[in-house]
């Protein structure tokens, strides 16, 4: 049910925390269009995938009815947030009130976003290749927060996303070297970062994607979250960052006993 106007409450730092988290932790979401000819709204789940300044973009086929409705009209909303133990209604969700935008697949956005989304769905590469996929970008207008009871929002996109600006374009050049490189060769500090700093569950963690404010790492169906201690300013930043996060990680390991 959805919460009165009434109910809705100021948003603070504590919702954009969580939208945040929400929208850089997303594998799928319920996908709502209107149906060509009756004006219906009709649902379609889809996996979905941040890009850097954590819009929400999916990849789709050509012949899939939610592509062919939003080819002539591309308004449509995205629920996030998956419902977890206990009572669902009970867990965070993400309501996004946006415009789809194709994506040309063979730019540099599309090949970034191809890897961004490989790295949270990995069997996906039997599909995401074939002719008639392309990926959709959720230009998002606004959206709407429930945290729980008592806990509604309304956001805007400045609330959600990271403004586009020279560091955004830094970074996306340098991203999947440093992804690469640590998933590689320091896997042990990655398994650091989830273990110990976001105290996840041991796994094969991987680093998905890093963005200013933090990382995404993924292991099989699980994607989580661990920020920095504060944004970048520089991509030149990012190197330094990873070594001292690991070097955090490890004096908290040695503080506990080396209890994981």
């Amino acid at each position: 049910m959805a919460e009165p106007e009434n109910l809705r409450l100021e948003t603070n730092g504590e919702a954009r925390g969580l939208a945040e988290t929400l929208l850089r932790t997303c594998r799928y979401g319920a996908l709502a269009y209107l149906e060509p000819g009756t004006g219906q709204p009709v649902a379609s789940r889809v996996g979905c995938v941040p890009d850097i300044d954590g819009t929400i973009c999916f990849p789709a086929s050509g012949l899939s009815a939610h592509t062919k409705a939003l080819a002539g009209d591309p308004r449509c909303s995205l629920l996030i947030g998956e419902p977890g133990k206990g009572d669902p209604l009970a867990h965070p969700r993400l309501s996004l009130v946006a415009r789809a935008v194709r994506i040309e697949t063979d730019g540099a956005t599309g090949a970034g976003l191809r890897g961004r989304y490989l790295a949270r769905h990995p069997k996906s590469g039997i599909y995401l290749d074939l002719p008639d996929f392309s990926f959709y970008r959720l230009d998002c207008e606004r959206a709407f927060l429930n945290g729980g009871f008592g806990k509604a929002f309304d956001l805007t996109a400045a609330d959600m996303f990271l403004p586009h600006d020279e560091l955004l374009d830094e970074l996306a050049k340098v991203e999947e070297g440093v992804v690469s490189h640590m998933n590689e060769d320091h896997g042990d500090a990655v398994g650091l970062y989830a273990t110990v700093l976001a105290k996840a569950e041991p796994g094969p963690w991987r680093i998905a994607s890093i963005d200013p404010r933090g990382l995404d790492l993924a292991a099989g169906e699980k994607v989580i979250r661990v920020n920095f201690a504060a944004p970048l300013t520089s991509a030149a930043e990012i190197r330094p960052v990873l070594v001292q996060m690991a070097k955090d990680a490890r004096e908290k390991l040695a503080g506990r006993g080396g209890i994981g």
